[in-house]
């Protein structure tokens, strides 16, 4: 992990799918590197997780950072992926192993939040149980539908 974040900026862990409950991927080091909040996606497969974070941990090798107060279109081609501020009453559950890292220091934590295939977000009227449960947002959704 020091040897990722010394040479790169940043580390990836992947916890994968286990019991019912779906996998998520989080980055360490890109709030103390690049002052950029740790970002965690839940739900998609380790691959796809890798690409998302790669795009936003590279972002200001080319001299841009994302907007988190908008929705990013480039993450997951065509689709619109917005950050929510995770609350950190859920960081021991899904982020434990950064927190050594951090020696106990608080660090902003962002989730990228995508639609079902049916184009519908967790927070939307139409939006099925089954995906609530596999992408449980972490922090304040937007309003629904």
């Amino acid at each position: 992990m020091i040897a990722n974040i010394n040479e790169y900026g940043w580390h990836c862990v992947n916890a994968i799918e286990d019991d019912g409950h779906p996998p998520w991927t989080f980055t360490i080091g890109l709030y103390e590197t690049r002052n950029h909040p740790e970002p965690i996606i839940i739900g998609r497969s380790r691959a796809t997780s890798h690409y998302m974070l790669d795009k936003i941990a590279t972002a200001p090798d080319e001299d841009r950072r994302y907007d988190l107060t908008c929705p990013a279109l480039d993450l997951l081609p065509g689709i619109a992926c917005y950050f929510i501020e995770a609350h950190a009453q859920h960081y021991h559950d899904y982020v434990g192993f950064a927190r050594p890292y951090y020696r106990g220091k608080h660090f902003p934590l962002y989730q990228i939040v995508w639609p079902s295939n049916d184009g519908h977000y967790h927070w939307d009227k139409a939006a099925r149980n089954s995906f609530k449960e596999w992408q449980p947002v972490l922090g304040r959704a937007p309003k629904a539908d």
